[in-house]
């Protein structure tokens, strides 16, 4: 998989779910092959899609896009 198809999917996602989604939810509810996210695709998607992880439910972040929240 490529960046860019990482982002689109991981972008179109929280777009339809606006309160956000963990790695691990993003990672079943998309079957990616990733076990963790790239660091640096994490940087790369907080620029280009607006990506942010503060939240946390457990001891996971949540991954929501700062235009998108309810």
């Amino acid at each position: 998989m490529k960046y860019t198809e990482f982002r689109d999917v991981i972008a179109t996602e929280l777009k339809a779910h606006p309160v956000g989604k963990t790695w691990k939810e993003l990672k079943q509810s998309l079957n990616l092959p990733y076990q963790q996210p790239c660091p640096e695709w994490i940087c790369r998607l907080e620029l280009e899609i607006n990506l942010e992880r503060a939240e946390k439910r457990g001891n996971a972040l949540v991954w929501t896009l700062a235009d998108a929240k309810p």
